[in-house]
């Protein structure tokens, strides 16, 4: 930037000047914006769910899921009966792999009972009550944590055919 040489300030009025500052404010500001944007992306993503793709020892897909204390000797976790849809269903994958759209994990038992039975039941059944439905403690063989965020079916049965790699496997 050219300086007065007289009295060490910007020359006045010099059009030259003003350009180079306009740009410098220009690349100050699209630079900010630029890891502004960079930073609401990784929050958004550390936002989104885990992807959870896993391994019955059953078909247990149309059961209700529920969450196990570490012992397995009660239940911490189980929906209500009104937040229960068929969007509660896991997704089909190759392999006999299910893709994870409730939120389910190492601890989860599955009742005798299925997402469309406990979503008409009149009232949600006691925690005593749920863990008596209990068919299996211990229904999952593997599950893997691949990234956050939503991936396709074709996405996820080629990272089944890759052995899954680039997801952390958590069972």
């Amino acid at each position: 930037m050219p300086i007065n040489k007289k009295n060490g300030i910007f020359a006045k009025n010099n059009n030259n000047d003003m350009k180079y500052i306009k740009t410098c404010l220009f690349s100050a500001v699209a630079f900010g914006l630029f890891f502004n944007v960079f930073e609401m992306q990784a929050q958004v993503i550390q936002a989104l769910p885990p992807i959870i793709v896993y391994k019955m020892t059953r078909d247990y897909s149309k059961n209700v899921a529920v969450t196990l204390s570490a012992d397995k000797k009660t239940i911490v976790s189980y929906p209500a009966r009104t937040d229960v849809s068929e969007r509660s269903y896991p997704t089909a994958l190759n392999k006999g792999y299910w893709l994870d759209n409730r939120g389910i994990s190492p601890n989860t038992a599955f009742l005798s009972i299925t997402y469309e039975e406990y979503a008409r039941l009149k009232k949600t059944p006691s925690v005593e009550e749920l863990y008596g439905m209990i068919i299996d403690k211990n229904p999952i063989k593997r599950m893997y944590v691949c990234g956050r965020g939503s991936n396709t079916v074709e996405e996820l049965n080629a990272l089944i055919k890759k052995r899954f790699k680039g997801c952390e496997r958590i069972k």
